[in-house]
């Protein structure tokens, strides 16, 4: 098949860096991506250049004249056209190069960035990763889809030392890194804050960026682990597009399109437009599934130095509310991994809405800003049985659980904005790469609470009784008994953050990063209403501040290894009262790491290696004592006495192709642990982490020139070491019940296969081959098994 590079000049688009007597342009290839091998040669004065930053190059200074171009590329035809330069003269030239298989064997290339060229949108700044003292990550829509990834919890798998810990009800993932949860306020979409109670749509995502470690700087109240950034697909100029149909085990069907291109030929307007509809079952009994995602965009150059990006998605996701097995006196329940323990009419509604306007602007060749404006709506609805083990409604040893029943709805509004000025600055032959920002948001947030009475037990919360190994021992309910709404909850929460940054670039192989943020929490009066009595109570106002610094060191001793030293400080807010009733001062948390980046091969082979130790050494916990000396026991009065420890390594080995193969791979170790505390046994490990993760997925394209040309193959391996669930021992209650739930490590593996011809590929996968059992429990009330071997193929046309 013919291959061509097309190699745009466009004075437009890179007008402020165009000096006298300048050949300059922006190298892509066909797919847009830069094509960053491609070598432009200036004949008369032997002066080379490759695409740098984003494909675009120089060739500047040069005197009047008559020159030669000539401009290669591997595998693919030279071709040379003469230009005449005079003063002030700025040329503008095309070339398309065709493939050269009568001169050339096969060789098969990879231009894109090696993992450690590739920047990052949530680091607000174009940082090359080399200059950035801190570990990161990025996976891109080429392994996605090569890996034909359903969930954020398979995409996580290729990053290092990020773990699915979680699978709440069968709804919500819950994933970790370092020892902490990446909650709500540590996700984000686009760059700004996503509600992970709803899963993202996969198919949606250009990539996903992960940042280790302390993100406070930039974002304020993020736990210490690292933040997601999961980065939607763009509109472009080229009109293209492709539409799918997947079907797969247990009834699983999943029809897609994504379209773009300019509005009616324009050149200042383009669009896209995503959606995509899931309906499937399980192999869990009674449970499924069914969702509706649609995710539009349009850009707009607004003029030669300013872009507006609007973009939007909605998600409709509705699923059976599932706990699954069960567990009996902290132990995984022997039962089937089929088995359904909920009623049959349990469910769980959600609805998430987003809006964001990001307008970018040049002041000049130096400087930018950068403005953002989003909104978020949520909602759920949650009913059903309740958690085996919840509400003191413990599985007994032969089975017996007396189901409850519960119900709860969540509206949420997010509003934010947030502007950005970067650029560069020189003092004497320093150079400053400079970020200074202000973000403001603020969440409005209702949430419903509800109570079943059993009108013969008066307010006893009984819905009937079930045997979880028997399911025939006792008749179940199917009825939807009414559930009665107690409160509302309503919690307005703001927060306000200033921060600046600067990278100095002292000489050319060493770096300094210095930054600090300030951010201001409030959460005005959160009421109660008591719909049934109409009592509204209102509860104090808190105030929390933090300025959280950070600082780092990079050395380069060349431009393929970077050594790296890094301090930062971030925050946690906390609930209830000092001794003195007076509102948690925040829990501050300290993370040292040290790390090399290195570039192999010619940047075939990225390999970096990082430790850490991260430490909150003001964690907050029960007090012992009141203000006047006397014990207590109301577990809201607390104290910043308690400590935890996280430290850990994580290598990273990625590659791009290398005669058709390409490697993604990695090992992590973490250990976090309470190393002082009245509450937990010191030198317990916290719940969920598991002390050994480890990946390998390995891929292999067949040449152009081969009888399996258009076939690629991939097969993957994931690996969770030992962890704990269950509940931590308390060293205050005498024959505590709470236990540890210690869970086995396993191995998961899967394989894709994929074949293209012309505007046709077929995609197949299968995961877990190996049937391996294993599960996802939170504290030792939602035991969901991870699923067996399931199999799915996928038909997509480009258009």
């Amino acid at each position: 098949m013919k291959k061509t590079v097309l190699l745009l000049i466009s004075t437009l688009l890179i007008y402020p860096l165009i000096a006298q007597n300048t050949i300059t342009g922006k190298i892509i290839t066909r797919e847009g991506e830069p094509a960053a091998l491609v070598n432009i040669e200036l004949k008369e004065q032997k002066k080379h250049a490759v695409s740098g930053e984003d494909g675009i190059y120089i060739l500047s200074g040069i005197p009047e004249g008559k020159y030669t171009v000539i401009v290669s590329f591997a595998e693919l035809q030279t071709q040379q056209k003469t230009v005449i330069l005079k003063n002030n003269e700025k040329a503008v030239m095309d070339f398309v190069l065709s493939e050269n298989a009568g001169q050339l064997r096969e060789v098969i290339i990879d231009a894109r960035k090696s993992q450690n060229e590739k920047t990052i949108t949530i680091g607000k700044i174009a940082v090359k990763p080399m200059d950035l003292p801190q570990s990161m990550a990025v996976i891109g829509k080429d392994v996605i889809e090569r890996q034909q990834s359903l969930r954020l919890s398979e995409v996580i798998t290729n990053t290092t030392g990020v773990y699915m810990y979680g699978n709440t009800g069968g709804t919500q993932q819950e994933i970790g890194g370092r020892g902490y949860a990446f909650n709500s306020s540590n996700t984000f979409k686009n760059g700004i804050r996503y509600n992970n109670a709803a899963m993202p749509e996969i198919s949606a995502l250009e990539k996903v960026e992960v940042l280790k470690g302390s993100a406070a700087i930039l974002f304020g109240n993020v736990a210490a682990g690292g933040i997601l950034n999961l980065v939607t697909k763009k509109p472009t100029f080229e009109n293209s597009g492709e539409i799918s149909f997947r079907a797969g085990s247990n009834s699983f069907y999943k029809p897609s399109f994504d379209i773009y291109g300019p509005v009616s030929d324009s050149k200042v307007i383009a669009y896209r437009f995503n959606a995509t509809y899931e309906n499937a079952k399980s192999f869990r009994d009674n449970v499924s599934s069914e969702r509706v995602y649609a995710n539009p965009s349009v850009l707009i150059k607004a003029g030669k130095k300013t872009t507006v990006l609007i973009e939007g998605d909605y998600l409709s996701d509705n699923r059976t509310l599932d706990y699954g097995t069960g567990a009996v006196n902290y132990v995984v329940a022997d039962i089937p991994v089929t088995r359904f323990l909920g009623a049959s009419w349990s469910y769980n509604k959600i609805k998430q809405k987003t809006a964001t306007v990001t307008a970018t602007h040049n002041l000049n060749k130096k400087w930018k800003v950068t403005s953002t404006t989003g909104y978020q709506g949520f909602s759920s609805e949650l009913a059903g049985t309740t958690r085996p083990n919840a509400s003191g409604q413990f599985v007994k040893t032969d089975g017996t659980w007396l189901r409850g029943l519960q119900k709860s709805t969540t509206e949420e509004k997010y509003i934010i904005t947030q502007l950005d000025i970067s650029g560069n600055v020189k003092t004497g032959k320093i150079e400053h790469t400079i970020l200074i920002g202000a973000d403001a948001d603020k969440y409005i947030t209702d949430a419903g609470a509800f109570e079943y009475k059993n009108g013969s037990a008066g307010n006893r919360n009984i819905y009937d009784s079930i045997n979880i190994y028997d399911l025939n021992k006792y008749v179940q309910r199917t009825d939807i008994p009414v559930i009665t709404a107690t409160t509302l909850t309503h919690t307005p929460t703001s927060r306000l953050g200033i921060y600046v940054q600067d990278i100095i670039s002292i000489t050319g192989n060493l770096k300094l990063l210095a930054g600090i943020r300030y951010t201001d929490i409030k959460r005005n009066a959160v009421y109660t209403d008591t719909l049934t009595k109409n009592i509204r109570g209102y509860v104090k106002n808190t105030n929390d501040e933090a300025y959280t610094p950070r600082f780092g060191i990079v050395y380069q001793p060349l431009k393929t290894i970077a050594f790296f030293a890094s301090y930062a400080n971030s925050f946690i807010t906390n609930t209830g009262t000092d001794i003195y009733l007076d509102p948690l001062d925040p829990s501050y948390l300290n993370q040292y790491e040290l790390g090399i980046k290195t570039d192999l091969f010619k940047k075939s082979v990225s390999a970096n290696i990082t430790v850490y130790k991260i430490t909150n050494s003001n964690l907050a916990q029960m007090s012992l004592t009141r203000a006047d000396g006397s014990a207590n026991s109301d577990a809201n009065i607390k104290e910043l006495a308690g400590s935890v420890n996280s430290k850990g390594l994580e290598i990273d080995i990625n590659t791009k192709s290398i005669f058709g193969f390409q490697l993604i791979s990695g090992y992590s170790f973490n250990e976090t642990k309470y190393t002082n505390s009245n509450t937990y046994i010191v030198g317990s490990k916290l719940l969920y982490n598991p002390q050994h993760t480890a990946h390998t997925s390995i891929y292999y394209t067949f040449g152009n020139r081969t009888v399996l040309k258009g076939f690629s193959a991939g097969l993957a391996g994931y690996y969770v070491g030992k962890r704990v669930a269950g509940r931590s021992t308390r060293i205050r209650v005498p024959n505590d019940t709470y236990k540890p739930m210690p869970l086995p490590d396993y191995f998961q593996f899967d394989a894709t296969a994929a074949y293209t011809f012309k505007k046709i590929s077929i995609r197949l996968r299968v995961t877990n081959i190996f049937n391996t059992i294993s599960y996802y429990v939170h504290d030792d009330n939602s035991v969901n098994p991870i699923a067996p071997t399931q199999c799915s193929a996928t038909v997509a046309m480009k258009l």
